[in-house]
């Protein structure tokens, strides 16, 4: 081949390499409710794979994330465990107006590491043939209002102060559990599931008539730095390959 066309070539090859990248990959920072943990390492790589934008992940509970963003914290988008936290940011001009939605309906259980130790009607919580029950902290976190909602439909909440465990959130109380420091927690039952399957301990789905619904919420903040990467990503959220990684985890959606 001809000295001078094989740079033309090469060049030519060089360009369209160029071009079929990402124009310009960026960062997104997710301020992440922690039951959203697990779904949230795979929607991330599936999203990276398809834009070229990596995602930063800061995970917590929602009353502490939203304090931290209140507080000035450097976050791109907020994927809270409820729809109030986001609508207070947009109330005080922190979030995008328009940019909030619900992205997943979270469901409660009551788990133990112990095999057989949980029955299918939460009947063990009556019988009190335990010492300690492991929430998160109902103040941070709505899946620990929603096991005090459920306690309390049940009767059951001011008997329960003596053998209560507060994590600071739903991750804090799972852990409580799997090292058996407590003997059951209400957790997400996406801590405890894998494509479609619970994997470990025994368990009770709380009927969603127990509590307020856990309607987890997104939206992209007026702070956002890479506003692109930010609300490429919540499109993305909001597509199918995301939704089927989330319906694994048994999230529910709309």
């Amino acid at each position: 081949m001809i000295p001078a066309l094989r740079g033309h070539m090469a060049a030519a090859l060089m360009a369209f390499g160029l071009m079929s990248a990402p124009a310009c990959a960026g960062e997104v920072r997710a301020a992440v409710a922690s039951n959203f943990s697990a779904p949230m390492e795979r929607i991330a790589a599936l999203f990276r794979q398809e834009s070229g934008h990596t995602v930063k992940v800061s995970l917590g509970a929602s009353g502490k994330l939203y304090e931290q963003i209140r507080g000035g914290a450097a976050f791109d988008v907020f994927l809270a465990a409820d729809e109030e936290l986001p609508k207070r940011l947009l109330q005080d001009g922190r979030a995008v107006g328009g940019s909030r939605f619900v992205y997943a309906t979270g469901r409660l259980v009551l788990w133990s590491a112990q095999s057989d130790f949980v029955d299918d009607g939460g009947r063990v919580l009556g019988k009190g043939d335990f010492d300690r029950l492991a929430i998160a902290n109902p103040r941070f976190s709505p899946y620990g209002v929603a096991a005090k909602e459920t306690l309390e439909k049940l009767t059951m909440w001011n008997a329960m102060q003596r053998k209560l465990d507060k994590g600071d959130d739903v991750a804090q109380a799972y852990q409580f559990a799997a090292t058996e420091k407590s003997d059951l927690a209400f957790v997400a039952l996406s801590q405890i599931m894998r494509d479609s399957k619970v994997t470990e301990g025994s368990y009770w789905l709380v009927p969603q008539g127990m509590h307020n619904p856990i309607r987890q919420s997104a939206v992209l903040l007026t702070g956002a730095q890479d506003q692109v990467a930010a609300k490429a990503f919540l499109a993305f959220l909001k597509s199918e390959k995301a939704k089927a990684v989330m319906r694994g985890y048994g999230y529910e959606l709309s």
